[in-house]
């Protein structure tokens, strides 16, 4: 949907809270997306093997799943999977993370299944996450941040 403001965007956060929606919010644009099992089985897994590289090589992170990580009036979204690393220290102790105070996730986990991952780069890119990894059901690919 296109020309929808933040507002109506916010106010859709708060109002499908309690449902198994996620939001996607680009500059105007807002996808509404129901979470398939196809796709939460592809997100565990991916989840599970950062998790499993990450005691390997005896790494600190901080797992997020879901969080909702907004840059105000321009673009918000709900990663599949997030993880906080080198930024651990940022985030530490903290019940809300506003991404206006604190470092974005240094890793962001997509599954992309149903080709809705259209808007979501230039949210990440908005929202300054380094690295998304995105599985789209055949292929594995890692994106890096660039200037």
């Amino acid at each position: 949907m296109s020309g929808i403001s933040w507002q109506t965007y916010e106010t859709l956060l708060k109002e499908l809270s309690h449902r198994r929606l996620r939001l996607t919010y680009n500059r105007g644009t807002l996808e509404i997306m129901v979470p398939s099992p196809e796709r939460e089985l592809y997100k565990k897994v991916l989840g599970r093997f950062v998790e499993t590289i990450a005691e390997e090589l005896e790494i600190n992170i901080y797992p997020l799943g879901s969080t909702t990580f907004q840059r105000p009036q321009l673009s918000g979204t709900e990663p599949d999977e997030c993880f906080y690393i080198q930024n651990l220290d940022a985030i530490k102790g903290r019940k809300r993370i506003d991404i206006e105070e604190a470092l974005p996730p240094d890793l962001v986990v997509e599954i992309d299944i149903t080709s809705s991952l259209r808007n979501r780069f230039q949210v990440y890119a908005d929202l300054e996450v380094p690295e998304i990894w995105l599985y789209d059901g055949k292929d594995f690919k890692i994106y890096q941040l660039q200037n």
